[in-house]
């Protein structure tokens, strides 16, 4: 009798609603692998690395940056030391949070609107990759020249207006980088939901359209 009703709980469990959606959507991704590894090499390569490339036009958004605000406040030391994380944090940033955001929802099915998917691609690339590195360099340079002294600093009083000043050329001298890489994201990101529909028109998803479903 204890036996029964242990069994007749697992069962319960097990059919849970929780459990049913998981598995749902356990089996709707694993369909999705099984036709993206059908999908032409091509296909497969700009949807796999897409992320890299977009990672690496904010890296040259980091050293555009940098090199800008080294000269604006004479920095001439350290060269490697300040180019080194300008160029690998906005890669690895703006690589890791498109793949999370964009990349990995597509292939897993959880996103299926092409403007959101769209949407995403700009802001992250925009924002992440555009933007973040601006950001980035301006704690970086603001310690090399205090270090070295090559240019005067103002007191905690007109610190937040010193640097709005140095940064507006820097801005405007990136705001055609920021944009390209706005239209970049979202070039990639339309690309890649188009690679996803050309998978929802594989001979299997028509064979097997139960396991595509929510």
């Amino acid at each position: 009798m204890i036996q029964s009703l242990k069994m007749s709980g697992r069962e319960l469990e097990l059919n849970s609603p929780q459990e049913n959606v998981r598995l749902r959507h356990t089996k709707k991704t694993e369909a999705l692998q099984k036709m993206f590894l059908q999908l032409p090499e091509a296909d497969q390569k700009l949807f796999t690395h897409g992320s890299y490339f977009l990672g690496i036009n904010g890296g040259f958004c980091g050293l555009i940056a940098n090199s800008f605000f080294r000269r604006i406040l004479n920095v001439t030391e350290a060269r490697i030391a300040s180019s080194l994380p300008m160029a690998v944090l906005p890669f690895l940033t703006t690589a890791a949070i498109y793949h999370g955001a964009v990349t990995l929802p597509l292939i897993s099915g959880d996103l299926t609107c092409a403007t959101c998917a769209t949407v995403r691609g700009g802001l992250i690339g925009s924002v992440i990759g555009g933007l973040y590195p601006i950001f980035l360099a301006i704690p970086i340079n603001a310690g090399l020249a205090a270090r070295y002294s090559s240019a005067p600093l103002p007191g905690k009083e007109n610190m937040l207006r010193f640097w709005i000043k140095v940064s507006q050329p820097v801005f405007k001298k990136m705001s055609f980088a920021v944009l390209l890489q706005a239209a970049f994201g979202i070039y990639l990101s339309s690309r890649q939901y188009g690679i996803l529909m050309k998978m929802l028109q594989l001979p299997e998803a028509s064979s097997n359209p139960e396991a595509l479903k929510d």
